[in-house]
């Protein structure tokens, strides 16, 4: 015989409450949290930090004998005095670097001179003239290149101190900063190779304005220099904008000195003898000329004597050194010269 016992009742399953959370507070955080502030700008003084604080816990009382906003007042003072000596201390070292730099430009900007320039002796002299203007438009350029540099880094340096000292974060600051640099060197590569091509170009004295040269992609004289191109004037008066950073080479026909030849052809039956005698004696006379001698020309022009030798004529060979953009008047005049004492000589030019 079976008992039937009554079954236990289900013992009833306790839920547990669920509480919603309160959602966050979608108002952003400010950048500094003036409260937070102030209490450490009364506790910092209460320990005697910073110059008036010290001052104000030597003369005064214990705490409890004054209000709290005395030590606060006097944190803010030390705050804006330390700002203040930031910003001295910033102005006096740019002060102090953009003069340096000035004279460091000027001394850079004096170049390679070469001898004949060098010793020019009287202040009309056109060549002179020139090279001086050059040599203060690359120490003017490359001064205020530098003078920019220098304010950037050092104003940048003392308004992250003054950020750091007043509160505000500066590592988001830096982030930021660091991945818009990153962006913009991506983008302005060439620009960057432009500058960089274009102060090395000033340093060396490469060119300047008024020289003639070959830059490969275009032949003229310069009309202008910047950090970032090269203006050029061709000889049918195109002018030609080149950038820094795409000149691989560079001829300059107007540094230094330049040097003028002159070949004389003559028919294959004339004396030899007598037309070497004859071109030496026309480059000699160029050369004592007052109007030429150590203005144009800088040394006596050499007659090299037959150059070529062909079945129908025979050429001399005659060159002049001369000073920079005068290698085309000196041509001009030898041939006029050897042209007039060909005809007073009876000789003739071979075809």
């Amino acid at each position: 015989m079976f008992l039937l016992s009554p079954s236990p009742s289900p013992t009833p399953s306790i839920m547990p409450s669920v509480t919603p959370s309160p959602s966050p507070s979608s108002t952003p955080s400010p950048i500094i949290d003036f409260h937070e502030a102030s209490q450490s700008l009364v506790e910092a003084c209460n320990k005697g930090e910073g110059l008036l604080c010290t001052v104000l816990n030597a003369m005064l009382p214990p705490r409890a004998a004054y209000p709290e906003w005395i030590p606060l007042v006097a944190g803010v003072a030390d705050v804006i005095l330390i700002i203040l000596l930031i910003l001295v201390a910033a102005m006096v070292i740019r002060k102090i670097a953009h003069r340096l730099i000035t004279r460091i430009t000027l001394r850079a900007g004096e170049g390679v001179l070469p001898d004949r320039l060098r010793r020019a002796a009287t202040p009309e002299d056109a060549t002179s003239a020139i090279l001086s203007e050059r040599r203060r438009q690359r120490g003017d350029t490359l001064g205020s290149v530098l003078r920019s540099i220098a304010s950037v880094v050092i104003l940048g340096t003392a308004f992250l101190t003054i950020a750091t000292k007043i509160g505000i974060p500066i590592a988001p600051l830096l982030t930021s900063v660091g991945v818009l640099g990153v962006a913009v060197g991506f983008g302005a590569q060439e620009l960057v190779k432009d500058f960089i091509a274009g102060m090395f170009m000033l340093v060396e004295d490469q060119y300047g304005v008024g020289d003639v040269i070959d830059t490969g992609v275009a032949i003229g004289t310069v009309e202008a220099v910047t950090l970032r191109i090269t203006r050029l004037r061709d000889i049918d008066g195109k002018v030609w904008y080149v950038r820094n950073g795409t000149i691989t080479r560079v001829g300059n026909e107007s540094q230094g000195w330049s040097r003028a030849v002159v070949d004389v052809p003559v028919a294959y039956d004339t004396d030899v003898i007598r037309v070497q005698d004859l071109l030496k004696e026309i480059a000699t006379q160029l050369w004592e000329d007052e109007n030429f001698h150590d203005t144009v020309i800088v040394e006596e022009p050499q007659v090299f004597g037959m150059e070529q030798i062909s079945d129908s004529a025979v050429i001399f060979r005659v060159s002049v050194k001369t000073v920079p953009g005068e290698r085309a008047n000196a041509a001009r005049e030898l041939r006029r010269r050897i042209k007039r004492a060909f005809d007073e000589q009876g000789l003739v030019f071979a075809a």
